[in-house]
């Protein structure tokens, strides 16, 4: 099983302004001759972690990691304001076009997924590759299997704490109902609550429950920035049509694609990825049999660094 290259540090880091509002943290590691690629990180809100630099040969690519809007060292932090999934697609020419890279591989999973997805959509040209996992299609049905029944099923021990800063009679409707006490005034409830919204996407993102990915998800910072931006953009269908992506995958299909999905992924069931590869049969599908969500799951990384390692040679 492939694993994982040794850690390394970042080369150079960047502010990037964006808008009035918003500056994004960028930072690039490996080989500035190498190969672009772009990490797109999951949430959206969660930021990018040390480890999402090795899944690439340093000595082969140029890496491009940054924090999305609101989240990470990205400023400022857990920001609503100006912050949509058109922003996001935006801020990635952005970067593109200041450290003038022609092409690159676009790599992303779970949020990250369906945001490199619609960047690859809106951007074809510039897309030399994608590499995707944890495929989430940023639809209804997927927002409601997982804030307001069906992974509760799987889990329900983990719900009654996610369920509990929501009162009863609001609890047809976990979404908005989180929405309502995040963008409140109470500090105390909107903190209480971004904490219960995101263990409970940390106790559910590996097939067995791990306690460093539910620390990461615990840690505050980390909370906030996870609960009031996905928040945002569930109460918002993302800012995108329903079915967008499926719809317009024809402007993609030429595009080198590799999919990658955890067979028991509870947070993005495997049956919307199933569906992007009956739309996109020209893509390389792969099923980890024995894995969950998070991309630090061992088949995932195996999967991911294995085709990382075949487009480095591919493209020497």
């Amino acid at each position: 099983m492939t694993s994982l290259y040794p850690d390394i540090k970042a080369n150079l880091h960047y502010s990037i302004p964006v808008s009035d509002i918003h500056t994004l943290y960028v930072e690039e590691c490996g080989s500035h001759d190498g190969i672009p690629v772009v990490f797109l990180h999951g949430g959206p809100g969660a930021g990018i972690e040390r480890y999402h630099r090795r899944f690439f040969d340093p000595l082969k690519y140029r890496m491009i990691l940054f924090d999305q809007r609101g989240s990470g060292k990205s400023t400022p932090h857990a920001c609503l304001e100006d912050n949509s999934t058109q922003a996001l697609v935006d801020d990635i020419e952005k970067i593109r076009e200041k450290l003038d890279i022609d092409q690159w591989i676009v790599f992303g999973g779970s949020w990250g997924s369906t945001l490199a997805l619609i960047y690859a959509q809106t951007h074809p040209a510039r897309v030399k590759a994608l590499v995707i996992r944890g495929i989430f299609l940023c639809r209804k049905k997927e927002i409601d299997w997982f804030y307001q029944e069906g992974a509760s099923r799987i889990y329900p021990d983990y719900w009654q704490d996610f369920v509990a800063p929501i009162p009863k009679n609001k609890r047809n409707d976990m979404v908005a109902a989180y929405y309502e006490i995040l963008t409140g005034n109470n500090d105390i409830a909107r903190m209480s609550a971004a904490k219960a919204w995101s263990v409970w996407e940390g106790r559910t993102a590996t097939l067995a429950a791990r306690s460093e990915v539910v620390e990461h998800f615990s840690h505050l910072h980390t909370a906030l920035s996870v609960a009031m931006i996905e928040c945002h953009y569930f109460v918002n269908q993302a800012f995108l049509d329903d079915d967008q992506i499926l719809k317009n995958i024809d402007k993609i299909r030429n595009i080198p694609a590799f999919i990658v999905q955890g067979r028991y992924d509870m947070i993005c069931p495997m049956e919307s990825a199933y569906e992007l590869h009956r739309a996109w049969p020209e893509a390389d599908f792969t099923v980890i049999k024995d894995a969950g969500h998070a991309a630090s799951e061992p088949g995932i990384i195996s999967a991911l660094v294995s085709i990382m390692d075949m487009l480095a040679i591919e493209k020497n």
